[in-house]
Formats: C-alpha cells, sequence, structure tokens
C-alpha cells in the first residue's frame, strides 16, 4: 500500500487532481479547464466526455508528479452538485450533455409544480424546495427530450448520475453504478435521512417521472465505491471517497460539531452549517441536507445557495473587459472611498436562496455620470458580501446562530473582499492558509476509509490561517446594506 491519495476535484470550470500524503499535506496537482456552453436563455451545460477525458489526463499528471501509481492508496472524488448525467448503460455514452447547477431551462416545470401545490410535500421528503437547481426536473427533461430516452429508461437501459457517479462509472469500467449520501441528497429524490432514515423516494420518483431504475446505490462519504481499471494508470486503485463539493469543503474546514459553518466562495457561494444529527427545518427558504456520513458518524446540515460569486469576476474579466486578471480586482476595489452608489445584483441565473427567484436576471443601480469603470468592479465585489449576509440573517431566523465564518475558494484570496464581507456580516471571517478546503474534505474522508485518520482527531486539529475582524462603524455598514436591500427590490420587481 502506497502512502498517498489522489482526490480527484471535478469542480464548474474545471477539473483538478490533488495527491495528498499520510498527513494531508499537498504533494502533487494538476488541472484543466472543462468550459461551459450557454446554448439558450439560462441553459448552462457541458460536454460529459470531455469532463471524463481531462479528469482522467489531470489524474495521470498529478500521479506523475507523485512519483508513480505504486504510491497511491486510493482515490477520494468530490464534485460539483445537482450536474445532471444520462448515459447509456451498455456504452456509457451520455445521451446529452450534462446540464449544469445553474441551468434554469426546467423553470417553468418547476412554476407549474408549486402552483399545483407540490412544494410543500417535496421540502417535507426532501429537505429542498422546488427549482431549476437540482436535478429531478433535469433529468425529466433530458427524457422527455432527447428522442426515445424515456422508453429506454423505463426498459431499463439508461442511467443517471451526477458527477461523480459518472466517473466512478467510467473508472471502474461501468462495474459500479453508485453515489453518496451527499449527492443524493442534492436530486429532489432522496428521502431526507441519516443511514437507514434515508434513500431514495419512491414518492419523488413518481412526481418527477423518474424510472427507478435508473438511479446509483448510494453508499457513505467514507465508503467502497468500487475499484478502478487496471489499465487506466497502471494499477487498479480502490475508490474511497466520495461526496458533493460543499460537503467535502465542510468536513475540510472540520466542521465537524453543530453549529460550526463555512462558505466556499466558487462559481457560486454555499454557506453550510453544521446541524448535527436531527433533520434540519427552514421557515426561511434554507435547504435541509446531508451534512457527512461515514465510519459510523454523520450529521446533518441547513445550506444556502449563492448562484454567482466568482462568475461576477469572470464577467468582469472575460465579457466587460474591465480587468485582465482577477487579482487585479482587489487593488482596485481598495483604491476607492466608496462604491459610488453604484450596487450590482448579480442575477445571471436567477437568485437562490433565500429568495429563490429562477427568473430574475441581473440588475444594475445608482448609476450616475460620475460612475466608473472602478465603480463597477467594487460593486461586484460588494454583492458577494451582500449576498452573504441575507444567508446569514436568513440562518439566524431558522435558529442557527453562526458567530464565526470558515471560508474557503478562489475568492478568499482577495484580501479587501475578506474585509469588507467581515465588515458587512459584522462577524469574524476564518481563512485557512491551505485553501483547497473541498479536496481536502475528499481527502480526509478517504484517509478515514483507509483507517489513517479518526474523524475526533480531524475535528480537534489546529488549522492555520488569518482572521479578519469587522471594522467598519455599525452605521456605515447598516447604510451601505440598506442601498442593496434597495437594489434587490428593484431586481425581484
Amino acid at each position: 500500500m502506497g502512502d498517498y491519495i489522489l482526490v480527484i476535484d471535478e469542480g464548474t470550470t474545471s477539473t483538478r487532481a490533488i495527491v495528498f500524503d499520510r498527513d494531508l499535506e499537498q504533494v502533487a496537482v494538476a488541472q484543466k479547464e472543462v468550459p461551459l456552453t450557454y446554448p439558450n436563455d439560462g441553459w448552462v451545460e457541458q460536454d460529459g466526455e470531455e469532463i471524463w477525458q481531462k479528469t482522467l489526463d489531470v489524474c495521470r499528471d498529478a500521479i506523475t508528479q507523485a512519483g508513480g501509481v505504486e504510491k497511491i492508496s486510493g482515490i477520494g472524488i468530490t464534485n460539483q452538485r445537482e450536474t445532471t448525467l444520462v448515459w447509456d448503460k451498455t456504452s456509457g455514452k451520455p445521451l446529452a450533455p450534462a446540464i449544469i447547477w445553474q441551468d434554469r431551462r426546467t423553470a417553468q416545470i418547476c412554476d407549474r409544480m408549486k402552483a399545483d401545490g407540490h412544494e410543500p410535500a417535496v421540502q417535507a421528503e426532501t429537505g429542498l424546495l422546488i427549482d431549476p437547481y437540482f436535478s429531478g426536473t433535469k433529468i425529466g427533461w433530458v427524457l422527455d427530450n432527447v428522442e426515445g430516452a424515456r422508453a429506454r429508461a423505463e426498459a431499463g437501459e439508461l442511467a443517471f448520475g451526477t458527477v461523480e457517479s459518472f466517473l466512478i462509472w467510467k473508472l471502474t469500467g461501468g462495474a459500479s453504478h453508485v453515489t453518496d449520501v451527499t449527492n443524493a441528497s442534492r436530486t429532489l429524490l432522496y428521502r431526507l435521512g441519516l443511514g437507514d432514515d434515508g434513500g431514495w423516494s419512491e414518492a419523488m420518483c413518481a412526481l418527477f417521472g423518474v424510472p427507478a431504475s435508473m438511479l446509483p446505490e448510494i453508499r457513505q462519504n467514507a465508503d467502497d465505491f468500487g475499484t478502478s481499471e487496471e489499465s487506466l494508470f497502471g494499477k487498479a486503485l480502490p475508490i474511497l471517497s466520495a461526496a458533493g463539493d460543499q460537503q467535502s469543503a465542510l468536513v475540510g474546514q472540520a466542521c465537524i460539531l453543530p453549529g460550526t459553518a463555512k462558505i466556499t466562495y466558487g462559481t457560486g457561494a454555499f454557506l453550510v452549517a453544521n446541524s448535527g444529527t436531527d433533520r434540519p427545518h427552514s421557515s426561511n427558504r434554507l435547504l435541509g441536507t446531508v451534512g457527512y456520513e461515514g465510519a459510523g458518524k454523520g450529521a446533518m446540515a441547513l445550506e444556502g445557495s449563492i448562484f454567482n460569486a466568482g462568475t461576477i469576476v469572470q464577467w468582469l474579466r472575460d465579457d466587460l473587459r474591465l480587468v485582465s486578471d482577477a487579482g487585479e480586482t482587489e487593488e482596485i476595489a481598495a483604491g476607492l472611498s466608496n462604491n459610488g452608489g453604484v450596487y450590482i445584483v448579480p442575477a445571471f441565473t436567477g437568485l437562490g436562496a433565500p429568495h429563490w427567484a429562477a427568473d430574475a436576471r441581473g440588475t444594475i443601480t445608482g448609476i450616475t455620470r460620475a460612475t466608473t469603470a472602478e465603480h463597477l468592479v467594487r460593486a461586484g465585489l460588494e454583492s458577494v458580501a451582500y449576498q452573504t449576509r441575507d444567508l446569514l440573517d436568513a440562518f439566524e431566523a431558522d435558529g442557527v446562530a453562526i458567530k464565526e465564518l470558515r471560508v474557503d475558494g478562489g475568492m478568499v484570496a482577495n484580501d479587501w473582499l475578506m474585509q469588507f464581507i467581515a465588515d458587512i456580516c459584522e462577524r469574524p471571517i476564518l481563512r485557512p492558509d491551505y485553501r483547497e478546503m473541498t479536496a481536502l474534505g475528499a481527502a480526509a474522508l478517504a484517509a478515514i476509509q483507509l483507517g489513517w485518520l479518526k474523524p475526533e482527531d480531524w475535528a480537534e486539529r489546529d488549522v492555520p490561517g488569518t482572521t479578519f475582524e469587522p471594522k467598519m462603524q455599525p452605521t456605515e455598514a447598516a447604510r451601505l446594506r440598506q442601498g442593496w436591500a434597495t437594489a434587490l427590490r428593484k431586481t425581484l420587481a
């Protein structure tokens, strides 16, 4: 047995492979971008075969960097959640492009289901709301819009999976059609609960028109997910863990105790709080989900989702061309004394929690003749803080008081933004020195499965990092939040 764990971190815009040693220190990394396509308004897609091929490429690269496959003990996987693939069980080929979690093509279907009064029953069963974000209506769309797909699904010829399930199928040569509890709990088809209390819901499968034969077997996050084919890497490797990216980051941030919380600032931003073993309930349109499960331990979680965070910077850079590099935004924002009264509500693909407005589209308010490109850059960054505060207020209204916020993801390298979030949210922001918490969580789960690590030891470890304490005067923070609330009302109207 080797001393390294290979982690596949398949995100929305790129796929990475990171190798960790027994101390869960990074020893190798490889990354490739996976482009998104936007064929219609609100549609967001990727090529499933490209996801697989680039994942394979980065795994081979990272293994080589680490000194060869003999040093690898096994594989952990973390992935963009809700993204939906349907493939042929014989060939393994997807029937259609992967429908990304941001995709809103099923908004009208969701509106009809809500108008018909189904949402209370769905929330009671799954912990989720009816929204295009989740996998359930995406599966139905593929079955109803790809010729012959529904008949083939009912005949047992097709498989559904989120990205980790598709990758495991590919890695094992079709021997394992499995998923984990965290990804399953994001489909609208899972009866929310830990252990035997959870599982695929016959009622939800019937409601969303998904044949049960399409669904993968559900396993814990630290579990046996099968073995990769020897031909892929030169050695058969056990697949030891799988977790949706936000729950994986929850584990990576060691949020093992109830009341601890983290937010990951990636393409979107996702605030997840450990709520203990009790099933969470929200009156403020937050989501109940599985936090993690493995080695006889587990926790539920309450979650709020921001659809657009890192995409704001990408938009400023790639589409508006106001900056040539994401790193420039920090200096630009810090160089202004204020936002000039400008607010951007980045509802590029609707608004997530706590609004759940699928049809909302972005707005820019407060523009005057004095508005500059720099004001737009700062307003884009500020919007991330305001959306975070909206989530924290909803969590508090649901009885989950979050006193400090652990952060990770690509955006946290921006010191100005971290300080502004601390000021607007009026809470300390804890940023670890090692930023890849999503991959680290998958590595920790794999280490637990290998017996290298005990969950309680992971929860008690020290995490070196930086703390950003609130510095802004409360009256100024309140004034800025009021400006955001006005802009948000105009957007929702």
